[in-house]
Protein backbone atom coordinates (compact mmCIF):
# COMPACT_ATOMS: atom_id res chain seq x y z
CA UNK A 1 0.00 0.00 0.00
CA UNK A 2 0.69 3.01 -1.06
CA UNK A 3 1.93 5.91 1.50
CA UNK A 4 -0.62 8.21 0.30
CA UNK A 5 -3.20 5.83 0.55
CA UNK A 6 -2.29 4.97 4.45
CA UNK A 7 -2.92 8.65 5.09
CA UNK A 8 -6.41 9.11 3.12
CA UNK A 9 -7.75 6.23 4.38
CA UNK A 10 -6.60 7.54 8.19
CA UNK A 11 -8.75 10.58 7.25
CA UNK A 12 -11.63 8.75 6.48
CA UNK A 13 -11.30 6.63 9.34
CA UNK A 14 -11.77 10.11 11.07
CA UNK A 15 -14.11 11.47 9.42
CA UNK A 16 -16.21 8.79 10.16
CA UNK A 17 -15.89 8.62 13.71
CA UNK A 18 -16.20 12.46 13.67
CA UNK A 19 -19.42 12.11 11.89
CA UNK A 20 -20.41 9.94 14.13
CA UNK A 21 -20.80 12.45 17.36
CA UNK A 22 -23.34 13.58 19.30
CA UNK A 23 -25.16 16.70 18.12
CA UNK A 24 -26.10 19.68 20.91
CA UNK A 25 -28.81 21.84 20.46
CA UNK A 26 -29.35 24.52 22.78
CA UNK A 27 -32.77 26.24 22.92
CA UNK A 28 -33.80 29.35 24.85
CA UNK A 29 -32.37 31.59 26.89
CA UNK A 30 -31.36 32.60 30.86
CA UNK A 31 -29.26 34.81 31.86
CA UNK A 32 -25.68 34.16 33.06
CA UNK A 33 -25.81 34.39 37.25
CA UNK A 34 -23.48 37.54 37.53
CA UNK A 35 -26.20 39.48 35.46
CA UNK A 36 -29.14 37.55 37.97
CA UNK A 37 -26.80 38.78 40.69
CA UNK A 38 -27.59 42.57 40.31
CA UNK A 39 -31.44 41.83 40.32
CA UNK A 40 -32.41 42.93 44.43
CA UNK A 41 -36.04 41.37 45.09
CA UNK A 42 -37.90 44.43 46.54
CA UNK A 43 -35.93 47.34 44.54
CA UNK A 44 -36.17 46.44 40.76
CA UNK A 45 -39.31 46.37 39.04
CA UNK A 46 -39.80 45.38 35.19
CA UNK A 47 -38.35 48.14 33.66
CA UNK A 48 -34.84 47.22 35.31
CA UNK A 49 -35.03 43.82 35.24
CA UNK A 50 -36.45 44.43 31.46
CA UNK A 51 -32.78 46.63 31.30
CA UNK A 52 -30.65 43.85 32.99
CA UNK A 53 -31.91 40.63 31.84
CA UNK A 54 -33.64 41.03 28.57
CA UNK A 55 -37.55 40.65 27.71
CA UNK A 56 -38.46 37.07 28.94
CA UNK A 57 -39.84 33.93 26.63
CA UNK A 58 -43.02 33.84 28.65
CA UNK A 59 -45.67 35.14 31.13
CA UNK A 60 -47.48 33.62 33.51
CA UNK A 61 -50.71 32.25 31.43
CA UNK A 62 -53.57 33.22 33.78
CA UNK A 63 -51.92 36.44 35.94
CA UNK A 64 -49.20 39.05 34.63
CA UNK A 65 -46.87 38.37 37.91
CA UNK A 66 -44.41 36.06 36.65
CA UNK A 67 -41.72 35.75 33.97
CA UNK A 68 -39.86 32.91 33.30
CA UNK A 69 -36.65 32.58 31.04
CA UNK A 70 -35.88 29.12 29.65
CA UNK A 71 -32.97 27.21 28.26
CA UNK A 72 -32.76 23.58 27.68
CA UNK A 73 -29.71 21.69 25.92
CA UNK A 74 -30.89 18.45 24.10
CA UNK A 75 -28.42 15.88 22.85
CA UNK A 76 -29.34 13.66 19.84
CA UNK A 77 -26.92 10.77 18.78
CA UNK A 78 -27.37 9.13 15.62
CA UNK A 79 -31.03 7.58 15.59
CA UNK A 80 -31.57 6.98 19.52
CA UNK A 81 -34.22 9.39 21.02
CA UNK A 82 -32.99 13.15 21.45
CA UNK A 83 -32.00 13.20 25.36
CA UNK A 84 -32.40 16.60 27.44
CA UNK A 85 -29.40 17.04 29.39
CA UNK A 86 -29.83 20.40 30.83
CA UNK A 87 -32.54 22.69 31.57
CA UNK A 88 -32.86 26.11 33.50
CA UNK A 89 -35.55 27.85 34.17
CA UNK A 90 -35.60 31.42 35.74
CA UNK A 91 -38.72 32.51 37.43
CA UNK A 92 -39.38 35.55 38.71
CA UNK A 93 -42.53 37.09 40.36
CA UNK A 94 -44.31 40.91 40.60
CA UNK A 95 -46.42 42.67 42.79
CA UNK A 96 -49.08 44.40 41.84
CA UNK A 97 -46.41 47.90 42.26
CA UNK A 98 -44.65 45.84 39.50
CA UNK A 99 -41.79 45.38 41.81
CA UNK A 100 -39.68 41.72 42.30
CA UNK A 101 -40.87 40.24 45.42
CA UNK A 102 -39.17 36.94 44.27
CA UNK A 103 -36.23 35.85 42.37
CA UNK A 104 -36.11 31.57 41.85
CA UNK A 105 -33.62 29.16 39.63
CA UNK A 106 -34.55 25.94 38.75
CA UNK A 107 -32.79 22.65 37.32
CA UNK A 108 -33.59 19.56 35.77
CA UNK A 109 -33.38 18.15 39.01
CA UNK A 110 -36.29 19.88 40.23
CA UNK A 111 -38.91 19.31 37.33
CA UNK A 112 -41.18 16.20 37.48
CA UNK A 113 -42.36 13.92 34.78
CA UNK A 114 -45.87 14.13 33.56
CA UNK A 115 -47.52 11.12 32.62
CA UNK A 116 -49.82 12.05 29.62
CA UNK A 117 -52.78 9.96 29.27
CA UNK A 118 -52.40 8.18 26.22
CA UNK A 119 -55.29 6.04 25.87
CA UNK A 120 -58.30 6.32 24.03
CA UNK A 121 -61.91 6.71 24.49
CA UNK A 122 -63.34 2.72 23.07
CA UNK A 123 -65.96 2.97 20.44
CA UNK A 124 -68.94 0.44 21.05
CA UNK A 125 -70.10 -1.71 18.30
CA UNK A 126 -68.30 -3.61 15.43
CA UNK A 127 -65.04 -3.27 14.39
CA UNK A 128 -64.77 -2.98 10.65
CA UNK A 129 -61.89 -3.91 8.51
CA UNK A 130 -60.84 -1.41 5.55
CA UNK A 131 -62.09 -3.77 3.30
CA UNK A 132 -65.58 -4.56 5.12
CA UNK A 133 -65.76 -0.92 4.72
CA UNK A 134 -65.20 -0.51 1.45
CA UNK A 135 -67.35 -3.25 0.16
CA UNK A 136 -69.71 -3.11 2.97
CA UNK A 137 -72.13 -1.10 0.76
CA UNK A 138 -72.37 -2.60 -2.52
CA UNK A 139 -75.52 -4.41 -2.42
CA UNK A 140 -77.43 -1.44 -0.64
CA UNK A 141 -76.98 0.80 -3.57
CA UNK A 142 -79.73 0.86 -6.21
CA UNK A 143 -80.44 2.86 -9.46
CA UNK A 144 -82.94 5.26 -8.34
CA UNK A 145 -80.58 6.31 -5.46
CA UNK A 146 -78.11 7.44 -7.71
CA UNK A 147 -80.60 9.39 -9.83
CA UNK A 148 -82.75 10.87 -7.47
CA UNK A 149 -82.84 14.85 -6.73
Amino acid sequence: MRPGWRVLSVFAFAGTLVACGPTIETHGYTPVPEKLAQIQVGADTRGSVQRKIGRPQSTSTFDTDGWYYVSTVIESFAFYEPEIIERTVVAITFDERDVVTSLNSYGLEDGRVIDLATNTTPTYGRQLTILEQIFSNLGNVTGADLFEN
